[in-house]
């Protein structure tokens, strides 16, 4: 895994940026959230000007050799049948994009169907699948290492058109089951407490989930080295996780900014911030879904999310919905009036 350069953000702006939001015609913190979202923007651009130029979002479909252990209500085939939908503007993440000008990049990065007929799908595939991690690692090294660089090459391609905010969504069936072992490894959350529904299981599904991925967890024992944390990565994670991974860290030596959304890809902005904890400082959590854990590894990763509207989607659609607040933060820096040239006088 090569090194990436990823650097805490300069503070040294943090002063003038608050004089700037501070002075803006308006009773002093009085648009919340709003002003703390905008000092971010400002830091990670390193500017008093922030600009939400040509965003992008990354929907990155990829399947799971554990789906065939009966841990997800729907059949891998769900996968391939989403993506070719996906293609014909019918999806939840293709309506967001629409409604929010993102310029939407559908990949398949691992899924275990040829779609080969569908150019608007960016062929970046790996295998079809990964292997099925009860019995075996999910990936090779050499596997691990070409979806971190698929999602870097994707975030450069991004990059040079001019963009200046990511978001990134998965289309895999059972990737909830990767997500859950992370969020316990590297939170030490108890597993069951990790584990929810995903698309749909009942109590019983639940059970079966958790005894499965119990079976899986007992098998790769873990410890708080580097090397072992990436073999943690390569061993439960899908490819399409792995490559939302890289393209963080990617995004993040670029000084993007990256909206998280919901339970998988917070899981991997959790392991992200494993490898490069500075990679935070670039990072919106977009909403807490209704996947049990999901506040959790919120909370374990001091985050505090934009909405929480009941969302459990996945494709991104909660970054993207979330995406107009962010809106809101610029638009205050670079739109709204100060007291000086509102002639409005400064009462604190």
């Amino acid at each position: 895994m090569r090194t990436y350069k990823i650097q805490p953000l300069d503070e040294s702006l943090r002063p003038i940026i608050q004089q700037k939001i501070d002075n803006l015609n308006k009773p002093k913190g009085s648009l919340g959230r709003l002003e703390s979202l905008a000092m971010q923007v400002c830091l990670i651009q390193q500017t008093l000007s922030p600009s939400l130029a040509h965003p992008c979002h990354l929907l990155l479909g990829g399947d799971h050799g554990i789906e065939r252990e009966g841990v997800s209500v729907s059949p891998r085939e769900v996968t391939w049948q989403q993506m070719i939908n996906f293609t014909k503007g019918g999806g939840g993440v293709n309506m967001f994009c629409r409604q929010h000008s993102f310029n939407l990049r559908l990949v398949d990065v691992g899924v275990d169907y040829d779609l080969s007929a569908f150019p608007q799908i960016l062929n970046y595939k790996i295998a079809r699948g990964t292997k099925n991690f009860l019995y075996e690692p999910a990936m090779t090294e050499e596997e691990f290492e070409r979806a971190l660089a698929v999602g870097e090459q994707l975030v450069d391609t991004c990059n040079k058109e001019g963009c200046r905010i990511i978001s990134i969504g998965e289309m895999g069936i059972a990737n909830t089951s990767p997500s859950s072992i992370w969020m316990h490894l590297f939170t030490q959350v108890p597993l069951k407490e990790c584990i929810g529904a995903g698309a749909g299981l009942n109590a019983e599904g639940i059970r079966h989930k958790y005894k499965v991925l119990s079976k899986a967890v007992e098998k790769f024992k873990v410890s708080s080295n580097q090397e072992r944390l990436e073999e943690s990565l390569s061993y439960f994670g899908g490819f399409e996780m792995v490559t939302a991974i890289g393209a963080m860290l990617r995004a993040a030596e670029l000084h993007l900014i990256i909206l998280i959304d919901g339970f998988i890809m917070t899981a991997c902005a959790l392991a992200a911030c494993q490898l490069y904890p500075p990679i935070h400082d670039y990072m919106i959590f977009t909403h807490c879904g209704d996947e049990s854990g999901h506040l959790r590894m919120l909370e374990a990763l001091q985050a505090e999310p934009l909405l929480h509207i009941g969302l459990r989607l996945g494709e991104g659609t909660g970054a993207l919905c979330a995406f107009p607040i962010v809106d809101s933060a610029v638009r205050m820096m670079n739109e709204m009036n100060n007291f000086d040239n509102a002639n409005i006088t400064k009462y604190f």
